[in-house]
């Protein structure tokens, strides 16, 4: 895998990705046009582990209609700032999903499968939650 980040002006960045995507990042929390890239550390986390688990419950033939991952994280007060704790919670939707499956995938997800979420587990709490939603 590759990446490129360039410089644009005050403390925004374009970062542009092997496959050829573009996203903004700033490091402006106030006037930012895009997410930091702490932010972006937990947009990838979330969106790895919610592709495991809608990949998991449609292979187990779970009729799912909506996955959503929130993520809440604390970081250390002083630099360099890492995570010190994340939770993912989980809301799935779907036509008579099974809570045991769902519960099975997100734990497949955080033990197996999720790169970012094996990755980050090593420097940081990881914690997960899910609920179905009517």
């Amino acid at each position: 895998m590759q990446a490129r980040v360039k410089w644009l002006e005050n403390l925004t960045f374009v970062g542009t990705s092997g496959s050829g995507h573009g996203i903004i990042m700033d490091g402006d929390r106030e006037n930012g046009a895009g997410p930091s890239p702490m932010e972006m550390l937990l947009l990838g986390l979330a969106g790895c582990s919610s592709i495991d688990v809608v990949h998991i419950l449609k292979k187990g033939r779970e009729n799912v209609l909506d996955v959503e991952a929130e993520v809440s994280a604390e970081r250390a007060e002083t630099d360099p700032k890492v995570f010190t704790k994340i939770h993912l919670h989980f809301k799935a939707r779907g036509d008579n999903l099974n809570e045991t499956k769902l519960a099975r995938a997100v734990e497949l997800s955080a033990e197996k499968y999720c790169s970012a979420s094996i990755m980050l587990s090593k420097a940081c709490d990881i914690t997960h939650s899910w609920e179905i939603l009517s």
